[in-house]
């Protein structure tokens, strides 16, 4: 992700590829909410993620917050074991990756 909002902001300004491609970026980082859509709407906020942004929006960690696991294991036991739903579909992976509108 680092990676292509590099190579974006590396082009002009004006360019049809940096603007399509840098909207479909922001777009899929407002999405997960990774950045917020009304601060921290440009490239240069893609650049300055840090890694437990990511580690927040994992369905493991956001099972845990929202207290249906005890501890981070036992959220991590319970979506292994299918106990858990996200948006009426069965999910048994602990690092997949939550929607701003699937909390």
């Amino acid at each position: 992700i680092r990676k292509a909002a590099r190579t974006l902001l590396m082009l002009e300004p004006t360019s049809p590829k940096r603007i399509f491609e840098g909207r479909a970026l922001l777009n899929r980082m407002f999405k997960f909410g990774l950045l917020d859509q009304d601060t921290e709407n440009g490239l240069d906020y893609i650049l300055s993620l840090k890694v437990t942004k990511f580690l927040e929006r994992r369905l493991q960690t956001q099972v845990f917050q929202n207290k249906l696991g005890s501890s981070i294991h036992n959220a991590r036991t319970k979506i292994t074991q299918r106990h858990i739903m996200v948006s009426n579909q069965m999910v048994d992976i602990p690092s997949f990756m939550v929607t701003v509108e699937n909390v």
